[in-house]
This record gives structure tokens, C-alpha cells and sequence, in this order.
């Protein structure tokens, strides 16, 4: 449907907040502990799409990884979309691997999916479907 966010892995969210806070001229609008992913994160609204800071809790966590092999920077482009169960469906008849067989509870009241790098040209990306309860 569209971009729904970008993901920065950062070294601490507090120093990136202060940089973002003075980069993009407003203040991070959420900050959320995702537990299950073993992190840290900011949200700021830019226009009509976010970037999410995203900060490890944990040396085996996913970001921790990212920042030792890569160093900060964009670490994943978010879709968001209606049906998260019809495009993970759809996205593995046409040939892509997806790191999650079924969505995960992840920020900001989403369902989400990654999509294996290997096979979207070196870029992780996400799904992600807004939680209706």
C-alpha cells in the first residue's frame, strides 16, 4: 500500500533520538521495548511515512548482529499492507523466502513479516499489517 516505515539500527537510542530530534525538527512521537525482537524503539513521523530507531537489548538480537558486521544505518524498508496472511502467500509463490511462517507481534500495534534479504536484491524488508482488535 505504501512505505510504512524505515528502520535504523542505532548503537542508543537516546544519542539518535537527540540527532533525529535535530535532523528532521520535531521529537520522536512513541518509544516502544519489543520484547520478542530484543529491542528498543523511537518513532518519528516524516510526512506521510516514519522512521524507526531501533536499538539492541540484547548481544544475540537481530540489531546487535546488524551493528557488528555493519555498523549503524538503514537496516530494513517497511510495506505496509491489508492483508499481511494474502502477501506472505502471495510473496512465496513468487519464489521469495520469508524468515517468519507466520506474522509476529512487532512495534507500534503491527503484525509483521521480514523478507529474506538473499532473495529481495540485499534488502531486508518488512511487512506490516495494523493490529485491529
Amino acid at each position: 500500500m505504501q512505505v510504512e516505515h524505515i528502520g535504523i539500527a542505532v548503537k542508543n537510542c537516546n544519542d539518535a533520538n537527540q540527532l533525529f530530534e535535530k535532523l528532521l525538527g520535531t521529537a520522536p512521537y512513541k518509544a516502544e521495548k519489543v520484547e520478542s525482537e530484543a529491542v528498543n524503539t523511537s518513532f518519528f513521523h516524516v510526512g506521510n511515512t516514519k522512521i524507526e530507531l531501533l536499538e539492541a537489548t540484547s548481544e544475540n538480537s537481530a540489531i546487535a548482529k546488524f551493528l557488528e558486521k555493519k555498523g549503524e544505518g538503514i537496516h530494513h524498508i517497511a510495506f505496509e499492507v491489508a492483508d499481511i496472511h494474502a502477501e506472505m502467500e502471495r510473496l512465496r509463490s513468487e519464489g521469495f523466502q520469508l524468515l517468519n511462517e507466520v506474522p509476529k507481534r512487532g512495534a507500534d500495534n503491527k503484525l509483521v513479516c521480514f523478507v529474506h534479504p538473499k532473495t529481495a536484491n540485499g534488502v531486508l524488508v518488512e511487512l506490516c499489517q495494523e493490529i485491529r482488535e
